[in-house]
């Protein structure tokens, strides 16, 4: 459902894109903070382990698309002239090619 939000949202930099990327990446930290309290019902359990790792692996990769996705989008810092004014953005090289006429 996430990805396919994601998906739906586009790498725009709008308000609606914004606020999912930011739902996003909340969700799986506040479901990591409350990690304990949520397996609290499960302590008798045997597959008490194997179930709080799937758990942790699956917000885990919820916050990796997040994440991603504020890389799809140019929200995160990836080049030194992002945080550097006198270092020059790196430049696009662009490469276009078309079919064959024979």
């Amino acid at each position: 459902m996430n990805l396919f939000i994601m998906y739906m949202a586009g790498n725009t930099i709008s308000i609606f894109p914004i606020m999912m990327v930011c739902m996003m990446a909340w969700r799986p930290i506040q479901a990591l903070m409350s990690m304990s309290a949520t397996f609290k019902l499960l302590e008798s359990s045997s597959q008490q382990w194997l179930q709080g790792l799937v758990y942790l692996i699956g917000n885990l990769l919820g916050l990796a698309l997040a994440v991603y996705k504020c890389q799809s989008m140019g929200l995160l810092p990836t080049h030194a002239s992002d945080w550097l004014a006198f270092i020059e953005p790196p430049q696009r090289v662009e490469y276009t090619g078309g079919g064959l006429i024979l």
